[in-house]
């Protein structure tokens, strides 16, 4: 299954960023904490160069705590300055604002020592549709400064907020790259609610979410559908199953498969499947060796 969505809005999105840039002190990337590598704009390191940069993923509180602390290993191993979050309860907000301050430390020791009285940290929030950056922005700000909502393109313009006396931020539309060169990237983006539902076949790519669920959080799908065995059946037939127990059921006593894959998907967006992370770090393992050594 082959996805791809890069509406007109994000080339121009592109060119906000880049034109932007030089006003910014410090870029804040937003990444989905159940897909860190699918979320991850490859763009972005072309497009924001050397700036000083933090990683924020979001939604972790729909992740799996256990393989979120694997990327955070990864991600410190690797150099790159990470925070765990959930915009919607406010944990790691805190946080967030120190490492900020941190980061921006020695620039303002710098503008000191010249007699200069430093002005607010200005940060750029980027990332892709539906990642969470408006709710980002709202709780750190305590007050709804930029419209929210649970579908993809919400935010259209940049627009400057003012979060306190230290910090002001840019915020940008969520932006895609033109094409995804791995088919898994499109599958994980669509069902985390990246991609709008009208741009793929939902029956095809719930079948493909029960699978790689049955493979990678077996006890979750099997209690939440009732799911008696997982052996020898494909996404598909899982698919069928479930329906059948939700009593997604049309004239004739066949299988409403339309019903159950909204269902499917918007239980998995909403964590109501579990805790769930689709993917781990590719040298984790090699993180662990280099522990024992």
């Amino acid at each position: 299954m082959n996805i791809q969505w890069f509406p007109g809005h994000m080339a121009k999105t592109r060119r906000i960023l880049a034109e932007n840039l030089k006003l910014i002190d410090v870029v804040i990337e937003l990444l989905d904490a159940r897909i860190p590598l699918s979320s991850r704009n490859p763009e972005i390191d072309e497009i924001i160069k050397n700036k000083p940069r933090i990683i924020a993923l979001n939604k972790s509180d729909l992740a799996d705590d256990k393989v979120s602390k694997k990327w955070e290993r990864w991600y410190n191993a690797n150099g790159y300055t990470n925070i765990f979050i959930d915009s919607i309860k406010g944990k790691g907000i805190n946080e967030f604002k120190s490492r900020l301050r941190e980061l921006m430390k020695e620039k303002i020791e710098r503008e000191k020592q010249k007699g200069k009285l430093f002005r607010s940290i200005r940060t750029m929030v980027v990332g892709i549709p539906n990642v969470g950056k408006s709710s980002f922005i709202n709780k750190i700000a305590g007050r709804a400064s930029a419209v929210t909502g649970d579908k993809p393109g919400v935010t259209r313009g940049k627009q400057w907020i003012r979060i306190n006396e230290e910090i002001e931020l840019l915020d940008t539309p969520g932006i895609l790259w033109p094409k995804f060169d791995d088919s898994e990237v499109g599958l994980h983006l669509a069902f985390t609610g990246a991609i709008k539902d009208d741009v793929f076949d939902t029956v095809e790519a719930a079948g493909i979410l029960m699978e790689q669920l049955g493979k990678k959080y077996p006890q979750n799908l099997m209690e939440r559908y009732k799911i008696k065995s997982l052996e020898e059946k494909d996404g598909y037939a899982l698919l069928g199953e479930a329906g059948k127990n939700r009593g997604c059921i049309i004239s004739g006593g066949e299988i409403d498969y339309t019903r159950i894959a909204a269902i499917i998907l918007d239980e998995f967006r909403g964590g109501k499947i579990g805790r769930i992370t689709m993917e781990e770090p590719v040298k984790e393992n090699q993180i662990e060796e280099e522990k024992k050594v």
